[in-house]
């Protein structure tokens, strides 16, 4: 591949990545290997990836999250339940997949200690941008909750499938929508005890203390998981 090509180094490095992921993982022998067929001076591969290989994962999950939400620009899912517009953006993150061995490899890499804050973020960001593209407008508590929950069903449902093997990942759809009625069921009960005069008032000071939460500014999101700010 030559200077002249159309994708920009990044994306030449990444693609040439993805003939090496299900052998090597997402390893330096991977990254050296790319860098080299993309035809990517090695500085600049550095300038690009300052970690290598795991800046490298992190940019193809990104690229996920990109083509999830371009696709839930097209889609009409205005007649749609609001739980069915959640499963339908996790459900087209994981349809955004065209390798699910480099999935399965980055699963692995960000097992690792030294690597699951990162891991951790990757996640966050993917429920985030689910949040905000089905145009979530919380500003308190509920901002995190929503995300904190978001990233654990999107988590339990990619391990699920990873090991699906049903035709067309049926399995896998119906596991995410029970997850998604299990998180239903919980705001219900949240729902109940507001409702309840009793439970309401033990639960004032407790609702004041999560009131003084509120959502972090969208200038302080890059890079974090959220923040703590009084406005």
């Amino acid at each position: 591949m030559t200077d002249e090509s159309p994708l920009p180094p990044k994306d030449r490095i990444l693609d040439a990545a993805m003939m090496h992921v299900a052998f090597d993982g997402w390893s330096q022998t991977t990254f050296d290997a790319a860098v080299n067929e993309a035809d990517v001076d090695n500085t600049v591969a550095r300038s690009l990836f300052p970690r290598g290989p795991v800046d490298l994962a992190l940019y193809y999950h990104r690229k996920g999250d990109e083509a999830m939400l371009a696709r839930l620009a097209e889609a009409d899912l205005a007649d749609m339940r609001f739980r069915d517009r959640v499963a339908a953006a996790v459900r087209f993150r994981l349809e955004a997949v065209d390798d699910k061995e480099a999935v399965r490899r980055g699963t692995t890499l960000f097992a690792l200690p030294v690597y699951a804050p990162d891991g951790a973020r990757a996640i966050w960001g993917t429920a985030d941008a689910i949040w905000d593209a089905l145009g979530d407008t919380s500003d308190d508590v509920n901002w995190y909750t929503k995300r904190a929950t978001l990233s654990a069903v999107y988590s339990a449902t990619v391990l699920f499938w990873l090991g699906d093997q049903s035709e067309g990942h049926e399995a896998t759809w119906a596991f995410l929508d029970r997850r998604i009625d299990d998180i239903m069921q919980i705001e219900k009960i949240k729902a109940g005890v507001n409702n309840n005069p009793v439970l309401s008032r033990l639960m004032t000071g407790p609702n004041w203390l999560l009131g003084q939460i509120k959502a972090p500014q969208k200038f302080k999101r890059q890079g974090l998981p959220g923040s703590w700010s009084r406005r």
